[in-house]
Formats: structure tokens, sequence, C-alpha cells
């Protein structure tokens, strides 16, 4: 089917994938630490109380995603997501009223639990087990939220930080995401049938059944992902997070770096875009195994660039497996293991990838004040998927031949 046929067709559900992607942002490191220095100064915290409690609500919501995201598999996604996005309004409130320090993790876990964990949870397991031939296109489309999300939020916010007290904005925040409920309801007023109903066989995953999230925590390929789920997020998330630190110790303006960052979402969204397009001509099982090598490139860059130019060909090296990351995952999962629990078993996963968004601040923060400099870090983080690579590739060539033909065309 055309491209533009297609997104003529689905708009109404693309649309809401890509809603529930874009108000994820309230919930996601790259918002939230826009008011760092505002909360720090506020409740007067050092850089590791505030990494402390960021890392405690992430990972108490880590834990709770585990129970959560199995939701998906009793309630429609127009029901689902409407509870989310009050869930994520309260969090913004709760974050603009916090009385003292004491209540902070509270409100991270709240914005962690409903911003990052379900929003993007409840959009990519709804791509997922509506489509199955055009499962990488829809969910690279539904993406881009994410990503719209991601190149305008920070710049409009800090603006309105010259202006307004972090408080308000936080209450636009929820404001906002109040205003996001109707719009959802309204784009999935007839909500699409799941193909694993309407398709059966089409949607089954590896020896052409569907697995129970038991029998997927049992099975050795769950664990060959493990590490590569946590890697990208823990990581990721560390060198945003540490972002002001690394342009200190590299010589460079914040703003320098800063710069960076919409070309790297430009590149992101283009890394995107091929991965959807590829995974429905090539199938996961092509794709996954080499998907992380260019982080190899990028952190190894991000420790030995001296110039601006190192920092840009870093950011873009990231840039291709973030985009990467947005769909082959998501697919993965129906792919191998069926669509018929794919809101529990990708719980699981979400909750792995969580866990690593809470890991990597906290560790990597640790070293540096144990005076092993962000640099050194990044060397062995780029060892450390190397490692992931050889167990994707491991894992999937071991597993492959247990998918259904039709799966992986």
């Amino acid at each position: 089917m055309p491209f533009l046929t297609f997104l003529r067709r689905n708009a109404t559900w693309l649309g809401a994938g890509a809603l529930l992607m874009f108000l994820s942002s309230f919930g996601q490191t790259f918002f939230i630490s826009i008011f760092a220095g505002e909360i720090r100064e506020t409740f007067n915290l050092s850089h590791g109380a505030w990494g402390g409690i960021y890392s405690l609500g992430t990972t108490v919501s880590a834990v709770v995603m585990i129970w959560a995201g199995g939701l998906t598999d009793l309630f429609r996604a127009r029901v689902l997501g409407a509870v989310v996005l009050g869930g994520l309004a309260v969090a913004c409130l709760a974050m603009a009223l916090t009385p003292a320090a004491w209540f902070l993790p509270l409100a991270i876990f709240l914005l962690r639990l409903f911003g990052q964990g379900m929003c993007t949870h409840t959009a990519v397991v709804a791509m997922a087990r509506w489509y199955v031939a055009t499962r990488g296109r829809a969910l690279s489309i539904a993406s881009l939220g994410f990503s719209v999300g991601e190149a305008s939020l920070p710049i409009i916010f800090v603006s309105l930080l010259t202006v307004f007290d972090w408080r308000l904005l936080w209450v636009v925040s929820g404001l906002i995401c109040l205003s996001g409920i109707p719009l959802l309801i309204r784009l999935l007023q007839q909500e699409r049938t799941p193909q694993s109903i309407s398709q059966g066989q089409s949607s089954v995953g590896m020896q052409g059944r569907h697995w129970s999230r038991n029998e997927t925590l049992r099975h050795p390929l769950f664990w060959f992902m493990v590490p590569a789920i946590l890697g990208p997020s823990a990581f990721n998330t560390a060198f945003f997070f540490h972002q002001v630190h690394f342009a200190e110790i590299k010589g460079w303006s914040h703003l320098e770096l800063v710069a960076f960052f919409p070309v790297y979402t430009l590149g992101a969204i283009g890394a995107m875009i091929f991965y959807g397009w590829a995974l429905d001509r090539f199938g996961t099982s092509r794709l996954m195994p080499t998907y992380q090598l260019p982080m190899v490139l990028a952190f190894l860059t991000f420790a030995t660039a001296d110039g601006l130019t190192g920092a840009l060909t870093g950011f873009l090296f990231m840039a291709m497996t973030t985009g990467a990351n947005s769909t082959l995952p998501n697919a993965f999962w129906a792919e191998y293991f069926g669509t018929r629990n794919i809101g529990s078993i990708k719980a699981m996963a979400a909750a792995v990838m969580v866990l690593g968004s809470a890991i990597g601040p906290g560790v990597t923060g640790a070293l540096i004040d144990l005076g092993i400099g962000l640099e050194r870090q990044y060397v062995f983080v780029s060892g450390y998927f190397l490692l992931t690579t050889a167990s994707l590739w491991i894992g999937i060539r071991r597993y492959r031949a247990d998918i259904p033909v039709s799966a992986d065309a």
C-alpha cells in the first residue's frame, strides 16, 4: 500500500498513537531536567541528592510497570489512554504543588509511571497489536509524536522559564495533558479491531502460537534481549542527564552542546522512518542484531572528541540507534511472542527500560564522584554495546527458525 494511502486510511489511529507519544514527553528525562536548576535551588538539593531522588522515583515506577503494563491486554486504548493522561495530569500538578523535598520522589514516580512508562507503552502496544504487515510503518509514524515533543518542548519551556515561575509551567503541562483526553477519545471513537483477533495466524509468534508472559520470561531469548533493552535507556538518559558536566569537561559552553539537539532529533526521525520501512520489508530478525552498533561509535566519539565536530558526529551515530530503537524492539515482541498477550510481555520490557533510565544517571554520577570521569566511562559504555550486539546476534540466530515464515517477510 502506498505510504500516503496508508496514512490517509489510518490517520485517526496513527494520530492517537502519536498523541500519546507526544504527551509522554512530560514524564521524560529531557523535559523534567529542564527544571533541575530551579528544583535544586528551591529545595536546596545537591546534584547527588537530586540524582538520587530521580533514580528512586524512576526505579519504583519500573516495578509498578510490571503490573500496570498488563492492563493493555484488558482495556481498549481509548479507555486506558484517557486514564493514563489523567494520571499524567495529576503527576504534573503534584510537581507544581510539591511542598518539600520529601515529596519529590512521589512526584517523580508519578511522572515516570504515567509519562515515560504508560503513555509510551499504551501507544506502542496498540500499534503492534493493530498492525501486522505495516507494523514498522505504524510504529515509526506514532513515534514521531515523541520526536516532535523532544524537538519543541525544551526550547519552548526554557524560554517560558525566563518569564514564568517553574511551578506555573508544571500546571500548564498538566492542563495540556488534560486537553489531550477528549482529543484521544475522539480519535479512537471507532477503535481499530486488533489484528490478533481479526487475522489470528498472522499475529502468532514462535512455534505458531501466542506466548504468555510467564512462558516468555522462561524463554532464553527474553534474557538475550534484556541487555539490549537496558543499554540505550540507561546510557542515553545518563548522557543527557549529565549534559552540563559533559560540556564543562570538554571546554564547550552548554549552549554549544544543546545546539546539536535538533540535529540529533532530526537524525533520529530519519533513522526511525528508514527502519520502519526496512522492518516491513525485511523483518526484525535481519535488522535487530546490528542496530546498536552505532552506539559503539557514538560513545567512542564522545569519549575522544575535542572539537564540536566530534560532538556532532557522536550525536548522529546515537540518533541512528535511537531511531531504530523506536520501532525494532516493539515489533520484535509481537513477531516472536505473538500479540494476544503483547501488553503483559511488553510491560516486562518496558519495566527493564524504565529501570535502565534509573540506573544510568545514578551509576555514572557515582563513578564521577569516585574520580572516574565521563570520558573514561564512555569507553566502557562502547564496550557494553559490543556485548549487547553479540547477545542479540546469538539469541536471534538461535531462535529465528521458530517464527512463522510470513512474520519475518
